[in-house]
């Protein structure tokens, strides 16, 4: 039987290419989700501006939640307590204890110099408030690239010009430097705010560093961060690079320090924890690899069965041969599931070396948009292609065996009669099953609606796999059910004498089509289904963020955040009826505890101005000063607090700060968010500054010439928020494109195969004269019509997530999106349905037509 399976694959082989495309793609993207799963696990970051310290001594990275499970990384930098700083370097075995501090500050250019800055790859240009332009020089001009010159050893960085900084100057990275000398003048924006310094060298680092840095003397970089000790925030350092003496080992020394609770000390690749943000907790890369692999699975076994069960359908009468020459139904299934499993262990080898390729490819792009960070490393080591083996073999062995188990069992005399008539009928174990998930798909949406807008999200996106997964169960039904006696007698009128045996081709062959149709709905609902539920997300959120805050003038800053004067200046400026300074973060309400956000922290917003027009029931906002906050009515109302009572509030820099509550305020159900003042959350926020300055005005204002900032209207206000939801989006639409990718080739497959397979059918129809012209048209209206029923079909399951997601977070089942998405992606089905079937049509009525009758496949 093994020898009879390979000689059968040189006369199927467009079946067997279908199978060995499918599996080839698979079988990677699996081997790609599992390289991504462990690299959430190892979450390995090697150190850049850190790397010369064996031992980094900080704060905890991520905020475990005391009565919750799971774990978030905090989305502001912290540090330790100074007073460490001197108790680590007296313990024994340690050679020196170096503290670092990092703050805001970026190199500024003359204009004229601008552009020999740029040709050199110096950096970008930022508008300023008069609207003329300042160079920033750094990689980001909103990074933390000041240090103290003592931090430079934790590099190390190396000096190759002039000398260490003194008070009023500065050592910059030889990158940042552009020709300056000792001696040279340059001008630094620090904390917002543009100083000159003298520049008394240029240091070089010792191996690769991302962001350069600029180094000041401790008094003047102790002054940049003086804003985090206003209301008696206390003072705290980054990090802390801890050097072993002669003759201790690193692992030796890590027992012996004694660090305080919520400080750990880091070795290794665990440094980068310290340095990059977003390293402490793997768990949005498990949940990404595993929604990633798990689409992928359902995917490739819908599309694989649908193919290999194509093939065998097509093989019936080959097979009631063999039967009734003599094979027993053993033989056959061993022979069906040989020929396929040769083809896919083969396509499975290529799908696992490509795998890495593609791993890598999608974490490059997902770390190059700014869903994971830039310095995380890719694992993928061979843990994840031997699951994705595992896991490929088993979908493949399990729809194979289906298959070709049905065919084995089968009596000659039937097999051939039903290669000539193929029957339309689905066993009851397999409309049982269609008519789960077909329940499951409205159960799913209908609960949808009355869900909050995060568990809508979460909860409403399965629905357009479920709805798929019905109509690949029930696809011979559904095509018989839809091709209803008024489409027919449409195709009829239209298309004559083809258009009737187009119909009656659907009809008969409903198993063959469904096997087309099956890849256009799945393909057309997680297309439309994931990029419309996520605009319509983004745009609920945006909508709510934005409602809330009364704005027709925004100043943002691309320097670290707005200088203390600026604000002053601003606010008395003429025209100005309002102003306050914005500041967002996250956060968590820990006393009394609140379980109803755990490792999802609350969203924080610093104002300190009357911007905010949410209802106030209780207590008043002009009271939002010093040491208080303002809760959503909801969530006092689950902590049994009110006005005048006192909570303890877990900041984005791990701080625990106690507050009294002077108001209630509402904010648009489902997206309230915590109000505090903008001085007390800025002080505990990575650059410790304000992001933006609101205004609202009666006339245009002149807010004065301030470097790094830019002036506008209320499209700023969303710009940065807008950006903070694109990780979500990019990742749902990252899946969307990769299942598109596969259902379209995989559409393309069979296609082909289902139109090759029917030559001896198109050499008869041409011996009882009919044209080449008319056979084709006759293929292009039953695939035309098959496809039409694909994103009918599809859309629907897409509606059964995105209407639900559009009532739970905008109230009303519109949802939001440009209509070009729709219209693009029916564009896109009919240029792969088209000259799929034009080409397959060409390729199967090239040879004559009693040749084509006597062939032995097809």
């Amino acid at each position: 039987m093994i020898r009879l399976a390979l000689s059968s694959l040189r006369f199927r082989a467009a079946a067997f290419l279908a199978i060995f495309v499918a599996v080839l793609l698979g079988s990677s993207l699996m081997s790609a989700a599992g390289g991504l799963l462990e690299t959430g696990l190892r979450l390995s970051a090697a150190p850049q501006r850190l790397a010369g310290a064996p031992i980094i001594v900080t704060g905890r990275p991520a905020y475990h939640p005391p009565n919750g499970s799971g774990s978030v990384a905090y989305p502001e930098r912290h540090g330790v307590d100074p007073a460490l700083v001197a108790k680590l370097a007296n313990t024994p075995g340690v050679a020196k204890a170096i503290p670092d501090v990092s703050f805001p500050a970026v190199v500024a250019q003359d204009k004229d110099n601008g552009r020999k800055a740029e040709e050199e790859g110096g950096g970008k240009v930022a508008e300023v408030g008069n609207g003329a332009a300042a160079e920033l020089d750094g990689s980001d001009g909103a990074g933390l690239g000041g240090h103290a010159w003592g931090s430079a050893a934790l590099t190390p960085y190396k000096l190759i010009a002039g000398a260490a900084p003194a008070t009023g100057q500065v050592v910059l990275d030889n990158r940042l430097a552009h020709g300056a000398k000792p001696g040279d003048k340059v001008r630094v924006i620090v904390s917002g705010t543009a100083r000159e310094f003298v520049l008394a060298g240029v240091a070089s680092p010792q191996h690769e560093v991302d962001v350069p840095s600029i180094f000041f003397a401790a008094a003047d970089a102790a002054a940049a961060g003086a804003s985090r000790q206003a209301l008696s925030v206390p003072a705290r350092v980054d990090a802390i690079g801890v050097f072993p003496a002669a003759g201790t080992s690193v692992p030796e020394l890590v027992k012996r320090l004694e660090l305080p609770e919520g400080v750990s000390a880091l070795t290794a690749d665990d440094r980068g924890a310290a340095e990059f943000a977003g390293i402490a907790t793997s768990l949005p890369l498990i949940i990404l690899s595993g929604v990633f692999g798990g689409m992928v699975a359902v995917v490739m076994a819908l599309v694989v069965s649908a193919t290999i069960g194509l093939s065998v359908r097509q093989r019936r009468r080959e097979l009631a041969l063999l039967r009734a020459s003599g094979a027993t139904p053993g033989q056959v299934h061993k022979m069906v599931v040989a020929e396929t499993m040769l083809v896919a262990v083969v396509a499975l080898i290529g799908g696992l070396l490509l795998g890495r390729t593609m791993g890598r490819w999608i974490f490059g792009t997902l770390s190059g948009n700014g869903v994971v960070p830039a310095a995380l490393r890719f694992d993928q080591g061979p843990l994840p292609f031997a699951g994705a083996a595992v896991l490929t073999l088993v979908i493949l062995r399990l729809t194979v065996g289906f298959a070709a188990g049905r065919a084995a069992r089968i009596r000659p005399i039937q097999a051939l009669t039903e290669a000539a008539v193929p029957p339309v009928v689905i066993g009851r174990v397999r409309l049982i099953i269609g008519a789960v998930f077909a329940a499951a798909t409205v159960g799913v949406g209908m609960s949808t609606i009355f869900m909050s807008p995060t568990n809508a999200a979460a909860i409403g996106g399965p629905a357009v796999l479920t709805g798929s997964i019905a109509v690949a169960v029930l696809g011979p039904l559904v095509i018989r059910a839809m091709l209803t006696d008024r489409i027919t007698a449409f195709l009829e009128r239209r298309a004559g004498t083809n258009g009737v045996l187009a119909a009656i081709n659907l009809r008969v062959r409903a198993v063959q089509f469904a096997a087309i149709l099956v890849p256009i709905t799945l393909a057309t609902a997680i297309a439309l289904g994931n990029i419309y539920s996520q605009t319509t997300q983004q745009k609920a959120a945006v909508e709510a963020y934005t409602d809330n805050l009364i704005a027709d003038t925004v100043i943002t800053s691309a320097v670290g955040g707005i200088p203390a004067g600026m604000f002053d200046q601003v606010r008395s400026a003429p025209g100005v009826t309002a102003a306050s300074e914005l500041v967002r973060s996250k956060g968590w309400i820990e006393e009394p505890y609140d379980t109803t956000h755990t490792s999802d922290p609350w969203p924080l917003l610093g104002l300190n101005g009357p911007v905010y027009k949410g209802k106030v029931r209780a207590g008043s906002l002009d009271q939002l000063t010093g040491d208080t906050v303002a809760l959503p009515p909801g969530a006092a109302r689950h902590l049994k607090v009110g006005v005048g009572d006192q909570i303890g509030v877990r900041l984005g820099d791990d701080a625990l700060v106690k507050v009294r509550i002077v108001a209630l305020v509402e904010g648009t159900s489902g997206y309230e968010s915590i109000l505090l003042p903008s001085a007390l959350l800025a002080a505990h926020t990575t650059a410790g500054l304000p992001s933006q300055i609101l205004l609202k005005t009666s006339q245009p204002v002149d807010v004065g010439a301030w470097p790094g900032t830019t002036v506008g209207g209320r499209a700023l206000l969303s710009a940065e928020y807008d950006a903070g939801l694109g990780v979500d989006a990019w990742i749902a639409y990252l899946l969307a494109a990769i299942a598109i990718a596969y259902t379209a080739i995989a559409s393309i497959n069979t296609i082909a195969v289902a139109v090759l397979d029917r030559r001896r059918e198109f050499g008869l129809q041409r011996l009882t004269g009919s044209t080449r012209k008319q056979v084709s048209k006759m293929l292009y209206l039953e695939n035309l019509v098959i496809a039409a029923l694909g994103l009918v079909l599809g859309l629907v399951a897409a509606c059964f997530s995105v209407f639900p997601i559009a009532i739970a977070t905008r109230g009303w089942p519109i949802p939001s999106g440009p209509i070009w998405v729709l219209l693009g992606w029916v564009v896109l089905v009919l240029l792969l349905v088209v000259p799929v079937t034009g080409i397959a049509a060409r390729l199967a009525m090239r040879p004559k037509p009693m040749d084509a009758v006597n062939s032995p496949a097809g």
